[in-house]
């Protein structure tokens, strides 16, 4: 693991921690093709773009697509 390879990174309070996560996750966000998106991800996507834009008043409100998913636990 990384964080055996550099000991500093133990003696990090837990906050530290986190504010490292971000900084990290912010410094990949910057970098456009740090975390490429696979073509079936994209296929995917633009299908449901399609479905919306044929179908814009099939929508459900977040509320209720919740409540739905606990309903399924």
């Amino acid at each position: 693991m990384i964080i055996d390879t550099i000991p500093q990174l133990k003696k990090l309070s837990n906050s530290e921690k986190l504010l490292l996560i971000n900084e990290l996750w912010e410094s990949l966000s910057l970098q456009e093709d740090a975390l490429p998106v696979p073509d079936s991800h994209k296929k995917i996507l633009d299908e449901r773009l399609r479905e919306h834009e044929t179908n814009p008043e099939q929508i459900s409100a977040w509320k209720e697509v919740k409540t739905r998913i606990l309903k399924k636990k």
